[in-house]
């Protein structure tokens, strides 16, 4: 047995003191009084005993994949560096999240290929046979007009080899583009020949003109992955019809709602609501879409995830409490037992409990910022730093 002790432990809906957390093998045992004889002891030294972080919706491989254009690296040697970041930031469970889509305007990712995505896809189904140290889930997102997307997510799907699905539809004058100019300003960066007038406005009629999965195939997807008890999320919702229609095809989880409104609504219909942590660090969306904080502070969202910026996800916790006031318990939900819940892995993991994985972090705040010291998954730590 290992006891964990002289930390503040952080379960769901306080904060203890001078209490002792016992782990048997992979799993917690008990919080107790004191640490029994003859058990192996860690020493927190004063820090915060929290639960491991759960990031639903991470870019953060398609960056070590491909950090410069066109010089695309070995796709195990990035995985293997992305878990030791990932690990020394107190995510011990990740859903990297690739896209599939027909045409890519904002600019064409290695990853995003559909041979890459395969391939990707294969690593993390076998990685977990190997030697490693965190998580990974795989979760695939599905631009609406690829068309080839229906059979290639079937097969995956029914091999085993998808952790989650999501449905996207980046069309512009909906969604997170509503306005026209900002999804012009957006994939302008991208465009290798150039953002004429002429140029956008072919985009604009190829966008038109397109094809896109129907309902009953989206449906059928969605209903394909519920039966393997997967979850099913939509993308940037922006309105209570498409929440409707994302009812009605089986999704799950509402992803970065575009309104307050429509985030409440979202609640109210049942959905598992999920914002973007960079959110909150940049007080605001860089897309002029719903704050998260706002979102968290009205019950209108339940779950963080990285998104883009993996870091987010540990300062988001910290900074909801220290300025916006939540306790930290609650403020710690939202990057575990919620977003454990929204993935539908919630009997095992999220929270410090009797019977739960031992996926658990030892926390410092260091000049003003929260730093994992140490990162255990399964009971074993994989992580530890030793500021000076």
């Amino acid at each position: 047995m290992k006891a964990i002790v002289n930390g503040i432990i952080l379960t769901e809906s306080q904060q203890l003191q001078g209490r002792a957390l016992l782990l048997e093998g992979d799993r917690i045992a008990a919080i107790a009084d004191s640490a029994p004889q003859g058990c192996e002891l860690v020493d927190a030294q004063g820090g915060y005993i929290t639960p491991g972080l759960i990031d639903t919706h991470s870019d953060s491989i398609e960056h070590l994949v491909l950090p410069r254009a066109h010089c695309p690296m070995d796709f195990e040697m990035a995985l293997r560096a992305d878990e030791k970041i990932l690990a020394g930031q107190g995510i011990t469970t990740i859903y990297h999240s690739i896209s599939l889509y027909a045409k890519d305007y904002f600019g064409e990712k290695e990853i995003r290929k559909q041979g890459n995505m395969y391939k990707f896809a294969e690593l993390i189904h076998s990685f977990h046979q190997k030697r490693h140290l965190i998580r990974h889930r795989f979760h695939l997102r599905i631009e609406i007009d690829n068309l080839e997307a229906f059979d290639i997510v079937s097969n995956l799907l029914r091999e085993g080899k998808v952790h989650a699905i999501s449905f996207m539809d980046h069309t512009p004058g909906q969604g997170q583009y509503h306005s026209l100019e900002a999804y012009r300003r957006a994939i302008a960066a991208y465009d290798r020949e150039g953002m004429t007038d002429e140029r956008f406005q072919q985009i604009l009629e190829e966008h038109r003109t397109k094809r896109v999965l129907s309902f009953d195939q989206l449906k059928a997807l969605a209903d394909l992955a519920c039966a393997r008890g997967l979850p099913v999320a939509s993308h940037d919702d922006d309105t209570v019809e498409k929440l409707a229609l994302n009812r009605a095809l089986g999704v799950t989880v509402s992803e970065f709602p575009i309104t307050l409104e429509v985030a409440k609504r979202a609640k109210e219909m049942g959905f598992s609501v999920t914002a973007g942590a960079p959110n909150i660090l940049l007080g605001g969306s860089h897309s002029g879409n719903m704050s998260a904080a706002e979102g968290v502070l009205a019950g209108a969202v339940d779950s963080l995830c990285s998104d883009y910026y993996t870091v987010s996800l540990l300062q988001a916790a910290f900074l909801l409490h220290q300025r916006h006031g939540l306790a930290l318990p609650q403020a710690f939900c939202h990057v575990t037992s919620c977003p454990a819940a929204a993935m539908k892995i919630g009997r095992d993991y999220g929270a410090i409990a009797p019977g739960k994985k031992a996926d658990l972090l030892v926390i410092h705040q260091y000049d003003g910022y929260p730093t994992v010291t140490r990162t255990f998954v399964d009971g074993v730590q994989v992580a530890a730093a030793n500021y000076r």
